[in-house]
């Protein structure tokens, strides 16, 4: 979608930085970050939230979350991290692109917010 932020993050028509990339994600640093390690994990597909997420969506989904579970083990998040999505404006989505905060490197407390 052209009116995306995060569909023109991934064809690189808004610059970001970018800490991982593969076929299906692409990750990037948040730029208003919650914790020492803050990243964003977006799929390159566009699905504007977990809501719109169709079954043939669910190897992506799984995939996304095989891609957070390598970044926490390659960026030495051992003692824990946490993994948000928003879905809508109500829980506090504000871009309608499916993304994954993850968030590590601090002490997090329950409940979120």
């Amino acid at each position: 979608m052209s009116d995306c932020l995060f569909c023109r993050i991934v064809s690189r028509q808004i610059p970001s930085q970018i800490v991982f990339e593969d076929d299906l994600a692409l990750v990037f640093q948040d730029l208003n970050p919650q914790a020492p390690t803050h990243v964003l994990i977006i799929p390159k597909k566009h699905i504007p939230s977990l809501a719109d997420a169709a079954e043939e969506d669910a190897a992506l989904l799984g995939h996304l979350q095989r891609v957070a579970g390598r970044f926490a083990r390659e960026h030495s998040l051992e003692k824990g991290f946490r993994v948000v999505t928003n879905s809508g404006r109500g829980a506090g989505q504000s871009v309608d692109h499916l993304h994954y905060h993850l968030l590590g490197g601090r002490a997090m407390t329950w409940p979120p917010g």
